[in-house]
C-alpha cells in the first residue's frame, strides 16, 4: 500500500506536511510524528510542518508551525495528512509543490492529491502512519511514537470506538515501547479545571431532542463570545457531553460562528456520514461534521436525522 509514497520519500529533498485545519489530536499527531520518523530515518532531507495553531494541543512537544516561503514548495514534495476534502486543508500551497500525496483515514469524497493512500478501516491517520513506519522497517524514536499514539487515543476514543481492532493494539502496542509517560499524556489530554467541568454541565442542560430522539444543543455567537471560549472549543470541545445517554443514538451541536453554523455530528450505532455530505460536508461514519449558512438549514439537517432514527426503529 505504501511503495509509491516510499518512492517519493526518496525522490524529493524537501518534504511539506500538511493536515486540516483546526486540528485535533490525529490531525496534529499524524504531522508530528511523519516529521520526526522522516528526520530519523532522512537526516539529510528538509521536513517542515505548515498550518493554523495548534490552539488547545499546544502542550504537544514541536507543536508549533514553520514558517516558510513559497519558493520552498519548488520541487518539494507536499503531504496532506488527516484531511478527507480539499476545501480542508490548512494552506493551501500545497499545490505550489512538485508533487503531491494525502495520507488518510476519512471516507473517500474525492481526489485531490497526484497519489492518494486512503483506508477508512484505519481507527486514525495516526495509525495509518504507524503501519508505514512498520513495513518500511523504520527507526521509531520517542517523540514519534508518543505524537502518533496520541492521535490513535484520541480518534478512537481511547480505544473504545468500533473502529479500533487487534490491529490497532497491535500497533499501540509497537509505539509504547519506545518509553514515552503515556500517563502523564493522559493528564495533558484529559485534565480539566473545575470551570471546564462547570462549562460542560451548563452545555449540557442546554439540550433538547427530535421527536425521536435526536439530542441536539444550538450556541449563538454571542453566546460562547461571553463565556471566553472558541468556536471550536464549543462546538467540537462540547458535542461529546451529550454522548453516552441512554435512548440517544444520534446527537448534534450546532454553534453560530462569523462564517456559517458549525455542525458536529455524532452517532453510536447508524452512518451518518451521508447527510454531513448532503450539508456540504464529510467525515467518518459515526463522526462528521459540516458548517451551515443558516438556522433553516440546521432545522433541515435535524429533520433528516430525526427521520433516520425513525426509520431504523
Amino acid at each position: 500500500m505504501f511503495e509509491a509514497v516510499l518512492r517519493a520519500v526518496w525522490e524529493h529533498d524537501t518534504i511539506i506536511l500538511h493536515r486540516h485545519r483546526r486540528p485535533d489530536g490525529d490531525a496534529l499527531g499524524s504531522q508530528i510524528g511523519l516529521k520526526h520518523l522522516l528526520m530519523e530515518n532522512f537526516p539529510d532531507k528538509k521536513v517542515y510542518m505548515v498550518g493554523d495553531e495548534a490552539g488547545y494541543l499546544s502542550f504537544m512537544e514541536d507543536s508549533v508551525m514553520d514558517t516558510i516561503p513559497d519558493s520552498a514548495y519548488e520541487g518539494a514534495l507536499a503531504m496532506v495528512l488527516d484531511c478527507g476534502a480539499k476545501a480542508l486543508v490548512s494552506d493551501d500551497r500545497y499545490t505550489l509543490a512538485a508533487r503531491t500525496i494525502r495520507i488518510d483515514h476519512h471516507i473517500f469524497c474525492g481526489r485531490f492529491c497526484d497519489l492518494e493512500v486512503i483506508d477508512s478501516d484505519y481507527e486514525s491517520c495516526c495509525g495509518l502512519i504507524a503501519q508505514f513506519a512498520v513495513e518500511c522497517g523504520w527507526k521509531l524514536n520517542r517523540l514519534a511514537a508518543q505524537s502518533l499514539y496520541t492521535g490513535m487515543v484520541t480518534d478512537s476514543g481511547r480505544f473504545r470506538y468500533d473502529a479500533t481492532t487487534p490491529r490497532t493494539l497491535r500497533l499501540a502496542a509497537t509505539l509504547l515501547e519506545q518509553g514515552f509517560d503515556m500517563n502523564h499524556l493522559f493528564r495533558q489530554l484529559y485534565s480539566e479545571s473545575y470551570e471546564e467541568k462547570k462549562r460542560k454541565a451548563q452545555f449540557l442542560l442546554k439540550a433538547q431532542f427530535t421527536p425521536h430522539g435526536v439530542a441536539y444543543m444550538y450556541t449563538p455567537m454571542e453566546e460562547w463570545q461571553a463565556m471566553g471560549i472558541t468556536p471550536f472549543t464549543a462546538s467540537r470541545g462540547m458535542v461529546n457531553v451529550l454522548g453516552d445517554m441512554k435512548g440517544v443514538d444520534i446527537w448534534v451541536n450546532f454553534t453560530e460562528t462569523g462564517e456559517g453554523i458549525l455542525c458536529e455530528l455524532r452517532s453510536a450505532e447508524q452512518n451518518i456520514q451521508p447527510i454531513a455530505v448532503k450539508y456540504g460536508g464529510g467525515g467518518h461514519a459515526k463522526a462528521c461534521g459540516a458548517t451551515v449558512p443558516d438556522y433553516d438549514t440546521v432545522t433541515a439537517m435535524l429533520h433528516d436525522l430525526d427521520e433516520m432514527v425513525g426509520e431504523n426503529r
